[in-house]
């Protein structure tokens, strides 16, 4: 790397006490979010201007984290600063070596960082009520632990709401060995997602009023711009109406919270700041992007050149060349790309549900910019995108409708695989692909969904693929080198998916966290999870502490290993563990009001499936 160019912008807890420190922070110490203009202070920092620290470094670093007010957007947020920026600083690590970090909590409530993809002993992980008590105010915990993986993650406050005030930076973890990646120059792209809202507030809305940010809803109003969009008559209009209001869904529903009160930021800095990212033209450029939301998927693209994805989640995957990927919350995807003149170029991160975008520029010279794309329109969920009327099953969407709302026990007759073992392992390649529903049990956590799930790994996501550009799917991702250790489970289990889009309630198998019992992994085994998707929204699911491979129509060598995998509607997904992290580890949807609403799970590496927690000291 001593030639490459690197750029930066400038004790035990009880479930209530874990729900009372991570659930909340008090009001009193978010004060006034959004202020009027005249209130500005022209000395007043902007958001975006981050350093970098070398957490391997011999004496270590330390982050200090405070409320802070800083420009975003031109007006005056209350932000979670790291040492006095939002994003935070990039930290740098490198691997065979040993981080060392003090984190100084200078803010008026408990805190705590999580090193997302991170392998380390659990009590280092940094979720409060899980791995540790938290970090209470006024005080400095120090996290120290040896770095075993190299590749682009990020960190980020899993307390309560903190993650939505800017609480999150990324991290980079260099090779001890040569890095197979060819670049000459590097940038930091941190893509999030602000509101000057109080995000209990949000949350509040979320809970009372069904649909509370999305302004995007079928209306009487637009019905002619539908018509025009779909090529549709008006009755085959309405008809299509009358059917999603039939099953209580709204196509519409692309993202819960919209740029109705986000502004959408790259390294901090709204669109119309364009952080610019310097390289000479010839040069190849590595971007290590980050999607850092609460909420807000991105579609990203340089229009006008080819980007080339070489890895996934920090894991290096055989180089694959596209247009236009979409980057789930809490995913990390490093491309190169190639700097053809002496022109600018946009790199352009539009919301999944086209209520607005971030971008940035690619140039040779500060101050350059490039025509920024028109948003296009947003999406319209299809019952292809639900998963129905798939291999000609017409029926699809009248047995959804008749599921929705059924009690406990309600889908007699309908089958849904068992829970496998097998001492001589389970298959690893041409995986079923459809499944039915089957009894379920969810009761009134899990309403619409579809009859069966289906592998979706070629399909890109709703509003992709209609452009004639080449756009990134889980299908493309195939491992560089097959991973260690990496052999067929011996055991697996399904877990569905479930929500209640209508009371905000989101959990797994029907149930929200403070309802569930743990997950057991058996020490040393290898595991199959099954996910299944019963909800009409994607869901990126995120395990602490070990890696899933991911079924990507692979096989042992080739099948990807990722931290957060993106789950779509009606979709079976299926992820492949190795259970060698002693301790307790959260698993849970990485959109931040799914979790706080109830979409996690503790799991328990365990000596035996019978017995209690395995002592992480053993």
């Amino acid at each position: 790397m001593a030639d490459k160019q690197r750029f930066v912008g400038s004790t035990r807890v009880t479930r209530r006490k874990f729900l009372v420190t991570t659930g909340s922070s008090a009001l009193a110490s978010y004060l006034l979010l959004n202020r009027p203009a005249w209130a500005s202070d022209a000395n007043l920092a902007r958001a975006g201007n981050f350093g970098e620290l070398d957490a391997t470094a011999a004496e270590g670093i330390d982050l200090y984290l405070e409320n802070q007010d800083l420009l975003v957007a031109g007006n005056v947020g209350r932000a979670i600063a790291i040492n006095g920026s939002i994003p935070g600083p990039v930290i740098r690590m490198t691997e065979g070596r040993d981080a060392l970090i003090r984190v100084h909590n200078r803010l008026p409530e408990d805190t705590s960082i999580h090193w997302h993809g991170i392998l380390l002993p659990f009590d280092m992980d940094g979720v409060p009520g899980i791995s540790f008590a938290g970090i209470p105010a006024g005080e400095t915990f120090t996290y120290r632990f040896p770095v075993r993986q190299n590749g682009t993650y990020w960190y980020h406050s899993h307390s309560g709401f903190q993650e939505q005030r800017g609480h999150y930076g990324q991290l980079i973890i260099e090779p001890a060995e040569t890095d197979p990646v060819d670049y000459d120059v590097e940038h930091t792209v941190v893509l999030s997602d602000w509101t000057f809202e109080d995000p209990h507030g949000v949350f509040r809305n979320l809970k009372t009023v069904e649909g509370y940010y999305n302004f995007q809803r079928p209306t009487l109003a637009n019905i002619d711009d539908q018509m025009q969009a779909t090529g549709m008559t008006l009755a085959e209009v309405i008809n299509k109406r009358l059917s999603w209001q039939g099953m209580r869904m709204d196509p519409t529903d692309i993202a819960d919270v919209t740029g109705a009160t986000y502004t959408f930021l790259m390294n901090g800095k709204a669109a119309d700041e364009n952080p610019v990212f310097l390289a000479e033209p010839g040069q190849k450029v590595r971007l290590r992007i980050v999607n850092a939301s609460a909420q807000t998927f991105y579609d990203v693209r340089i229009p006008g050149l080819p980007i080339t994805v070489v890895q996934a989640d920090g894991q290096d995957i055989k180089p694959v060349e596209t247009d236009e990927f979409r980057i789930a919350v809490a995913e990390t995807y490093d491309v190169v790309v190639t700097l053809p003149d002496d022109q600018a170029y946009t790199l352009f991160a539009e919301a999944m549900d086209r209520s607005g975008y971030a971008r940035g520029t690619l140039a040779s010279r500060g101050g350059m910019s490039a025509s920024v794309p028109e948003l296009r329109r947003r999406p319209m969920l299809t019952m292809a995108d639900m998963g129905m009327m798939m291999s000609g099953d017409m029926k699809d969407m009248k047995d959804m409708k008749d599921m929705e709302g059924m009690k406990d026990g309600g889908q007699d007759g309908m089958e849904m695989p068992m829970a496998r073992h097998s001492e001589s392992g389970l298959p690893t390649e041409n995986l079923v692909d459809r499944v039915k529903h089957g009894p379920s049990g969810h009761g009134p956590a899990s309403i619409t969904m579809a009859q069966s799930a289906y592998r979706r790994l070629d399909y890109s996501g709703a509003g992709l693929g209609d452009d004639g550009w080449r756009v990134l799917s889980y299908s493309q991702l195939r491992a560089l080198a097959r991973p260690p250790l990496r052999r067929p489970p011996t055991r697996e289990f399904y877990l569905h998916l479930t929500g209640n889009m209508h009371r905000f309630i989101w959990g797994f198998d029907g149930k929200k966290w403070s309802e569930s019992d743990m997950i057991r992994f058996q020490y040393g085994e290898r595991l199959r999870i099954n996910m299944i998707n019963d909800t009409m929204m994607s869901h990126p699911i995120h395990l602490h502490g070990m890696w899933m491979d991911l079924y990507a129509g692979g096989d042992l060598d080739t099948n990807p290993r990722k931290h957060t995998v993106n789950v779509q509607p009606a979709e079976l997904l299926t992820v492949d563990i190795t259970a060698d992290a002693p301790g307790q580890w959260a698993f849970h949807c990485h959109l931040l009001y799914h979790m706080e609403a109830g979409m996690f799970r503790t799991v328990a590496v365990v000596r035996s499936l019978e017995g209690g927690p395995l002592n992480a000291d053993a």
